[in-house]
């Protein structure tokens, strides 16, 4: 009995598998709303507050250079829930407002 309930489950399980939703996808759009607080030092564009810079005694790299880009998105979130030079920690972001800041970084690809 118990090969035969696994051969008419196994069946099931594959067909729900395959008709299942697709894997969760990060939202840019609602990315742009949580980076309106990272605005003040990267710019509305990424490409970096020069007075902020100046003030800081930094060179910001642009979130839409090489560079950046480059990076993983496990890298991009590490530096954005660790922080990196003078840049503090953000610990506000998590979840998947993390993915969507992550995933709108990727739409200033320059």
């Amino acid at each position: 009995m118990k090969i035969r309930f696994t051969a008419v489950l196994a069946p099931a399980v594959v067909a729900a598998a395959l008709t299942a939703s697709p894997a969760f996808a990060a939202d840019a759009a609602a990315g742009k709303t949580v980076y309106d607080k990272c605005k003040t030092c990267h710019a509305a564009d990424g490409s970096g507050n020069p007075g902020m810079a100046k003030a800081l005694n930094v060179t910001l790299k642009p979130l839409g250079g090489a560079e950046v880009q480059a990076m993983s998105d496990a890298d991009l979130k590490k530096v954005i829930t660790s922080g990196t030079g003078k840049m503090k920690p953000v610990s506000t972001v998590t979840g998947a407002d993390l993915d969507n800041v992550v995933a709108y970084v990727r739409t200033l690809k320059k």
